[in-house]
């Protein structure tokens, strides 16, 4: 294990030109876990640090309303001072909206639609990456497609790209690109930490083939690999005292122990090694971090330069064994 400085802090957006930072600054836990003046202090702190990427959705803020954390990041980069044009900025859409029928998905009309009303609240004139939020089965590429071209066309959009997708979605979503001329997906952003591994059966392969950055939301689990036990017993626990960290907590035990006195005895915080094996996976580009503090920003950018060796990355597969406890994939069972 050692820590080094990266000679290149920023990475190519998978097989395209833009140029992204490891982190991405989520932006979920705004208005409601991070008070508003507290967020907006915080996405200057993460710029400062180099962190280039802010990434939104228009359904986060429910807290409040939806699309008041896009509304938040729209007055901070307001602000001026070169933030919109330091800025990668990445939304979603596809979450319900509202009650009413048409207002969630990925129909052409909701796409549309969706983005013109994420525009306004960000105060822009183009979304740099427009992330579909999950699969809609209802919808078929042609449609799909046929809006995002259209928003790419019209300059609204740079780059589209999709979250919570399996692998067959990302390759069905390319075939149609192709059949289109279209670019295609440019990201893949999935659920994937060392207690949920499902990611590198299918999603990270077929990311890797089709080209598609990868980057991975809640590398922590909602706080279950950043030091849980401790917390719990010493009554500081906030986000990992409820949400997935909680549900999975239970079945987890065991390993979440032997994981913390792993981290203890290589004296490292377990919110930093987890981060960084995230980091430290093939075909992964980037993480989605979602801190509510400088120090957790701190210690995010602390995890970008710990390298952890093989003798510890070995010994963190043996805690939290990858599906199948490491099988050949499943390219492989055909063969």
């Amino acid at each position: 294990m050692t820590d080094s400085e990266a000679p290149d802090p920023y990475v190519r957006l998978g097989r395209l030109a833009t140029r992204v930072s490891r982190l991405w600054l989520g932006t979920v836990n705004f208005s409601g876990r991070v008070e508003d003046d507290d967020a907006l202090r915080l996405m200057d702190e993460a710029l400062d640090r180099g962190i280039n990427c802010v990434d939104t959705a228009d359904i986060y803020g429910w807290r409040v309303h939806k699309g008041h954390t896009e509304e938040l990041v729209g007055r901070w980069l307001a602000q001026g001072g070169g933030r919109r044009d330091k800025v990668v900025l990445a939304t979603k859409v596809g979450g319900e909206m509202s009650d009413r029928v048409n207002d969630g998905g990925l129909s052409a009309r909701h796409i549309v639609a969706a983005c013109e009303e994420s525009l306004r609240r960000l105060g822009v004139e183009c979304i740099d990456l427009y992330q579909m939020h999950r699969i809609d089965r209802a919808a078929p590429w042609d449609e799909v497609w046929q809006a995002m071209d259209r928003l790419v066309a019209s300059g609204k959009v740079c780059y589209v790209g999709s979250s919570n997708f399996a692998g067959w979605h990302i390759s069905e979503a390319q075939a149609s690109a192709r059949r289109r001329n279209s670019l295609g997906l440019a990201s893949e952003q999935c659920l994937y930490n060392l207690a949920v591994r499902h990611a590198e059966l299918e999603v990270l392969p077929a990311a890797r083939h089709h080209g598609l950055a990868t980057v991975a939301w809640s590398p922590l689990h909602g706080g279950l690999l950043s030091g849980v036990l401790d917390k719990l017993r010493s009554g500081t626990a906030v986000k990992s005292a409820q949400g997935r960290a909680q549900t999975l907590l239970p079945a987890l035990r065991p390993a979440i122990e032997e994981y913390e006195a792993f981290c203890r005895r290589i004296g490292r915080h377990p919110a930093e090694v987890g981060l960084s094996w995230v980091l430290s996976r093939p075909g992964v580009t980037g993480a989605v971090i979602g801190p509510r503090t400088v120090e957790h920003l701190d210690s995010a950018l602390r995890a970008t330069r710990l390298c952890l060796g093989g003798a510890e990355l070995a010994e963190l597969d043996r805690i939290f064994p990858p599906v199948g406890r490491g099988g050949p994939a499943p390219e492989a069972w055909a063969q």
